[in-house]
């Protein structure tokens, strides 16, 4: 594995502040999720490092403003200014993109990575025309109101990432379709390629909406369907309150079994991707299933914090696809 001033280098970051700038972005993810950073720099080439870590960054960013709403407090992750809100960041996004210029610390790296990977544009595009549903969130009464935030925001979201490491007809608008790729299995092609894009992220935003219960209800949000809250005679109060009871613990294990079995049935997505992506793109999908696995032996303790995969398994993870890709 390179170091990080010589994978900036084998990315063609050579300017002091761009340096700056995406070294920067750098600290954010791997404070963010330790585990999927570790996976970005031991799997994938040197020269796409950089771009993943700016899309992932530019990500988290806009998530957070659009978390917070249009409240305008303390300055967000990544390097934002003070008093940003969500609505004034998308239009600083649009018109960075259109200039290909901007002053922001986020946004300079960003335009940098659309600059070397043209396609990026029409991803971000994407991503900031669902944002409204995450800004002016307030949940979803059942799961069809949770599939559409899916296909408008979470989808588009992922492939933001997913647009620099699956080849470039797979990475293609709408959502994740394909051509035909080297060892997808069966339903390969546009349809094939879509299916497992999307299983994938709709297994890991319902992990990620179980596994931030705590923080999301600290901040007076709720992303369990209501459906499902009744369907177990679960209130609010009840997930609020961190009660452990057959319902919450019935809730909780519905939603991770359904977000384990979708991203178990991504697994062929590595053959949409590059021979060099693949072992990222493998040990991606795998660290989720771990999270999922935490997330059930955890139980209603997710209502005191998130839950992780333990470090032996990650570090096997990674290790087995290092061995795999070195081969």
């Amino acid at each position: 594995m390179k170091t990080w001033g010589r994978t900036l280098t084998a990315a063609g970051i050579h300017g002091p502040r761009l340096r700056d700038d995406y070294t920067r972005q750098r600290s954010l993810v791997a404070a963010y999720r330790r585990h999927a950073y570790a996976a970005v720099r031991l799997l994938l080439p040197a020269e796409v490092v950089p771009h993943v870590i700016a899309a992932t960054a530019f990500m988290h960013h806009t998530d957070t403003l659009l978390d917070r709403g249009s409240a305008g407090a303390g300055v967000p992750a990544g390097g934002g200014r003070a008093g940003e809100d969500a609505a004034a960041w998308e239009k600083e996004v649009a018109g960075a993109l259109a200039s290909g210029e901007s002053g922001h610390p986020v946004l300079r790296p960003l335009l940098h990575t659309v600059s070397v990977h043209p396609g990026m544009k029409g991803h971000i595009e994407e991503f900031l025309a669902g944002a409204s549903l995450d800004r002016d969130f307030t949940g979803f009464a059942d799961e069809s109101e949770y599939q559409r935030y899916v296909d408008a925001y979470a989808l588009p979201a992922f492939m933001l990432v997913a647009g620099l490491v699956l080849a470039p007809d797979a990475g293609s608008r709408p959502g994740c379709d394909a051509g035909p790729g080297p060892g997808p299995g069966p339903g390969a092609g546009a349809a094939g390629s879509r299916t497992l894009c999307r299983a994938y992220i709709d297994g890991s935003q319902r992990l990620d909406f179980v596994n931030d219960l705590a923080e999301d209800l600290r901040d007076g949000r709720l992303a369990l369907p209501a459906e499902a809250l009744e369907r177990h005679g679960v209130s609010r109060a009840d997930l609020e309150q961190g009660r452990d009871t057959a319902g919450t613990r019935a809730l909780l294990a519905a939603s991770l079994d359904r977000a384990r079995r979708d991203l178990l049935a991504s697994r062929r997505l590595p053959g949409f991707a590059p021979p060099a992506h693949r072992a990222f793109i493998r040990a991606f999908i795998s660290l989720e299933v771990l999270t999922a696995d935490a997330a059930l032996a955890k139980g209603t303790a997710v209502f005191g914090g998130p839950a992780r995969p333990a470090v032996p398994a990650a570090l096997g993870v990674l290790l087995r696809e290092y061995r795999r890709r070195g081969r």
